[in-house]
């Protein structure tokens, strides 16, 4: 079974904004924007809303630049997360009850109290690279096996 979810990050050199997630799946780590895409929302869609509900903000443009199949030993679900880049976006990034934005320079993303897959695709997402791969965590969130590969280009895709 695939669940298809969205994860976005504004990034303007040399600072990126990352969101504090406050409940739910991954409270406590920061993290990107994103989350469930609807029933026939185009993926890309799905982003903006979330922007706009976690951040009170509104993006125009993004771009895809990575799709990343997780996976937690003894669960049978895919988290398929599809991953996005802007770097402009009309309003003010507010607090929301799920996610409290702040910036981060590059040099001071704070990896350890993230996902630890971050690390290794971030660099490919700052560097302007498309990627796609697979994480496997056992438990505490250990990565049992991972998979990551540069891409040339993604399509426009709707959930289920």
């Amino acid at each position: 079974m695939k669940k298809v979810l969205t994860l976005c990050i504004i990034y303007q050199h040399p600072k990126v904004l990352l969101g504090m997630k406050k409940r739910g799946f991954g409270a406590g780590r920061w993290n990107g924007f994103g989350g469930k895409v609807r029933e026939g929302e185009i993926i890309e869609d799905a982003a903006k809303r979330e922007f706009r509900e976690e951040a009170g903000i509104e993006v125009e443009h993004m771009s895809k630049v990575g799709i990343i199949d997780f996976e937690f030993k003894g669960n049978p679900e895919v988290l398929q997360v599809h991953i996005f880049k802007s770097d402009n976006f009309s309003g003010e990034p507010t607090e929301s009850e799920e996610m409290k934005p702040k910036w981060f320079h590059v040099d001071e993303i704070p990896f350890a109290k993230m996902w630890p897959d971050d690390i290794h695709w971030m660099p490919l997402f700052l560097s302007g690279k498309k990627f796609k791969g697979r994480f496997l965590f056992g438990k505490s969130d250990i990565i049992l096996k991972q998979e990551l590969v540069e891409v040339k280009k993604y399509e426009r895709s709707r959930g289920k």
